[in-house]
């Protein structure tokens, strides 16, 4: 039986499994999929990361410099192919973990495929788990196409339509600018709560490097730079539908992970009046959308760029370590008093960057770890 075993096979599962080894710690990887970075592997065509190369390798391994600065979908799925290879984690694939519960002084992991026990168990299976789209009113009725942004790959089929892409964070915007791009007849953006937006690089200098600098900043030092920022790249967006959020840009993603938009033409498109911005969607009929504003469009296609739960409630919500939204009470080094050697990587969303947080918590899970164990001998 393994010391510990890493629940999924994305980037914070691998490179806990990379640390952890790196201890002496003796760990087995399992994953639904058939292969590692499978959610990866499942975003559409156009996507990079969202942060600089240089800040986002996981631990004992670099990405690749020819990757470029900002690194393709493809890329991070071979940057994380050449990882397991590199550390030789060979996952226990097509594995459903269903159940997690303590067993004496080590946890049993309930699945289908056969039940597996260790002393660590750490919960890496994603950020973005199951899809979610509201339960609009009437949406059962809509006979145009509605899909949600997961299935989205491009905007091939979409050229020469008028599409509605609900939400406003990262995925919708890039969608947004996709469907211009590629020929899509009208595009609109419903958006609920107005976002923060800010450059992805300005004057060659990433924005996730002010994340990093600014990561354990007071809100009220920093959310009023951030305004002025915006107002003077950006100028007064309030006339495309866009205003400036009543909440600061850091209160925001410390009470929800929700970080800003990182713009990489959107406003440019949005000022140019190809992408419309329109209210939240209320309604559905069986051929328009009702908004929040009263107003009635009719799009030919809706695609819900409205996010995902994490999915944690059936694996341990009995044990009582998630939060009232489903996100894990603690993560990295911590563990929940009332479930020792159970660790949860790959579940905060910070501005300083996704794949440097899973880099940090995979080495302090793995120091956890050791120290755990070596009072045990």
């Amino acid at each position: 039986m393994p010391d510990a075993v890493v629940i999924g096979a994305g980037p914070g599962g691998l490179a806990a499994a990379a640390t952890l080894r790196g201890r002496g710690v003796d760990t087995e990887v399992v994953d639904r999929a058939d292969s590692v970075a499978s959610t990866w592997r499942g975003h559409y065509d156009r996507l990079h990361l969202h942060t600089v190369r240089w800040l986002s390798s996981l631990p004992g391994y670099p990405i690749p410099k020819e990757f470029g600065s900002w690194v393709a979908r493809d890329d991070v799925v071979r940057y994380l192919e050449a990882y397991a290879a590199h550390h030789r984690i060979e996952p226990s694939f097509g594995t459903v973990i269903e159940r997690v519960d303590r067993d004496g002084d080590r946890w049993r992991l309930r699945s289908p495929q056969g039940e597996r026990s260790a002393r660590h168990v750490v919960v890496a299976t994603g950020y973005n788990n199951t899809p979610f789209v509201p339960d609009w009113a009437g949406v059962a009725s809509f006979q145009g196409e509605l899909r949600h942004a997961g299935t989205y790959r491009n905007a091939t089929p979409y050229v020469g339509k008028d599409v509605l892409v609900v939400g406003a964070g990262n995925t919708g915007a890039e969608i947004a600018i996709d469907l211009v791009e590629t020929g899509a007849a009208r595009v609109r953006i419903a958006i609920r709560t107005p976002p923060h937006i800010v450059y992805r690089e300005l004057n060659g200098v990433p924005n996730q490097v002010l994340g990093v600098l600014f990561r354990y900043a007071p809100s009220a030092f920093f959310d009023p730079v951030a305004k002025l920022v915006r107002k003077l790249t950006f100028g007064d967006l309030a006339p495309y539908g866009l205003p400036m959020p009543d909440e600061g840009l850091y209160a925001r993603i410390r009470r929800d992970d929700a970080i800003p938009m990182l713009d990489i033409g959107f406003v440019e498109l949005v000022k140019a009046g190809k992408i419309e911005v329109v209210a939240t969607p209320v309604g559905f009929g069986e051929r328009n959308v009702r908004l929040a504003d009263g107003s009635v469009i009719e799009p030919e296609v809706v695609i819900a760029a409205t996010g995902y739960r994490r999915g944690l409630e059936p694996l341990v919500g009995h044990l009582g370590v998630l939060r009232p939204d489903g996100r894990p009470a603690v993560h990295g080094a911590h563990c929940h008093p009332a479930a020792p050697g159970l660790w949860f990587t790959g579940f905060t969303n910070p501005m300083s960057g996704m794949f440097r947080e899973l880099a940090i918590d995979a080495r302090r899970i793995a120091r956890a770890v050791a120290r755990k164990d070596a009072l045990r001998r």
